[in-house]
């Protein structure tokens, strides 16, 4: 088997792309009509009040107690990519026929509607619909093109209010986005990509079911939530989640929170590593239910004398399944620092972000689960193009991020990450790369713990208040990881993307 991408490795196992094309010319008519219908409506309501709203085009009405507002977002990313995944399916899967050289575009549509209305006690109705309608031209980094869906995306009525003595509550049900802390376990609610296209758009976000309650009193906020996420049909895991989140917010910028995920229902399996590394992986269905997870996330405020003009953030996971031996782990710290006053406001970035691998020479299954992180280079990826190949699991990284603003409207950011293995002979991802060596035996993993060094430069301006361009270029040297599973010097990987976006 060959090394394949994290969202391969995390979601969709081996021979995905095959499959979804097959799903897909069956189309989906019931979604397909629910983004027709929503995208008509807003685009005809928004253009029938754009000149009696001078203001905001997108607000359809606002007398008495109801307001009601239109939503549209769009966008069209070109991408490149060459020597993808630094060839490695030319070693390990020769007969693959996979093309490491290729070129696409993507986009999507995603309109909506939204609705508050306010009740005679002071007491808020609100709730949102809302599509996405996507599509790639071409064949993608996963192997998959000339494909794409039309999907519901938010479906949720809510309610909220203040209940006295400072406390107020936020209750919602129905499909939309939710994030928790920094987005370490619960941030992406759904999966784009594959049969869906537009895989690095990725613009569906929200829960298929999601039940959300929120107190807050102050700047202290409990969420209690039930979440399902919106998986790919072919690589569906049903799996269900609920926990609680508390945090805390200074009114200065700094915080502190807790997270607890606990995965009630799930068919995702886990690998574990064989015992002392030799041989394949050990793959058990449906492990992933009943994994609990506790995370841990703080930033400083900020500070004053010799310390100003820095910041510091913290996060820590401790995750258990008592019913599969799993003990895992997981962290990350950062400090940045703003040089004030100088032209183009740089900030710098040192950061280290390590995630626990299966250990072969234990009994116990050690293997961290990303579960559902934002995975944007801004956020938890490991590396830029890496974060394709490896999930959050049995790797650990070394990142540098310059920040410059030149003007209010253009930013440069360079980011750099020195990615490891956490365990060697162990799965990195979901078990990819198992291989035979040069003595004849079944291995899985890598051999030596350096994986691989990317560098990232990302260009954003804002054009208008609604337009925003995004274009960057990137590369990822192999580590003598990647070396070793070649047989030779891996040649680097390169790429780029130029996007537009437009949202009202």
């Amino acid at each position: 088997m060959s090394f394949e991408p994290a969202s391969t490795a995390h979601r969709a196992r081996s021979g995905l792309c095959r499959r979804a094309k097959a799903a897909l010319r069956g189309g989906c008519p019931n979604a397909r009509g629910a983004v027709l219908a929503v995208a008509a409506l807003a685009v005809s309501l928004a253009a029938q009040t754009a000149q009696a709203q001078d203001r905001d085009p997108m607000l359809l009405h606002e007398a008495g107690a109801l307001t009601l507002r239109s939503h549209l977002q769009f966008g069209l990313n070109a991408v490149s990519e060459s020597n993808l995944f630094w060839d490695l399916a030319e070693t390990t899967a020769p007969g693959s026929g996979f093309d490491p050289d290729t070129h696409w575009l993507e986009g999507y549509i995603k309109p909506g509607l939204s609705f508050e209305y306010r009740l005679d006690g002071g007491a808020q109705v609100y709730g949102k619909l809302s599509a996405v309608a996507s599509y790639t031209w071409g064949t993608d980094a996963f192997d998959t093109g000339d494909t794409g869906a039309e999907t519901l995306e938010e479906a949720y009525l809510a309610l909220r209010g203040d209940l006295g003595r400072g406390l107020s509550y936020d209750l919602s049900l129905g499909a939309r986005e939710l994030t928790l802390g920094t987005g370490m376990l619960i941030a992406n609610g759904a999966t784009s990509g594959f049969e869906r296209g537009a895989l690095k758009f990725g613009p569906r976000k929200a829960w298929e079911r999601a039940a959300i309650a929120r107190l807050s009193s102050g700047n202290v906020t409990g969420t209690a939530f039930f979440l399902d996420p919106n998986e790919l049909p072919s690589t569906d895991g049903h799996n269900e989640l609920a926990g609680f989140d508390l945090r805390v917010d200074d009114p200065r910028g700094g915080y502190v929170g807790a997270t607890y995920v606990d995965v009630l229902h799930s068919d995702s399996p886990y690998p574990q590593a064989a015992p002392g590394g030799v041989g394949a992986p050990t793959v058990t269905p449906g492990a992933r239910e009943g994994t609990r997870t506790l995370g841990v996330y703080t930033k400083t405020n900020p500070f004053v004398g010799a310390l100003e003009n820095w910041a510091f953030t913290g996060e820590l996971a401790y995750q258990w399944n008592d019913r599969i031996d799993l003990e895992a782990w997981a962290g990350r710290v950062t400090a940045g620092y703003t040089f004030a006053g100088r032209p183009w406001s740089p900030n710098l970035t040192l950061g280290y972000q390590t995630f626990s691998g299966d250990d072969p020479d234990t009994s116990t299954l050690e293997r961290f689960d990303p579960l559902y992180y934002q995975g944007s280079p801004s956020a938890w990826a490991t590396g830029s193009k890496s974060a394709s190949t490896f999930i959050n699991s049995n790797v650990n990284a070394l990142t540098l991020t310059l920040r410059v603003q030149p003007t209010r409207q253009e930013t440069w950011t360079l980011r750099y990450a020195h990615i490891r293995a956490n365990e060697l002979n162990s799965p990195v991802q979901f078990g990819q790369a198992t291989r035979v060596d040069l003595n004849g035996n079944v291995v899985s993993g890598v051999t030596d713990a350096h994986l691989a060094d990317d560098l990232f430069l990302e260009y954003s301006r804002i054009i208008n208040r609604n337009t925003f361009l995004t274009a960057g270029v990137s590369a990822s040297f192999p580590g003598e990881a990647i070396d070793n599973v070649i047989g030779t010097s891996a040649e680097p990987w390169t790429g780029g993307f130029l996007n537009v976006v437009v949202n009202f």
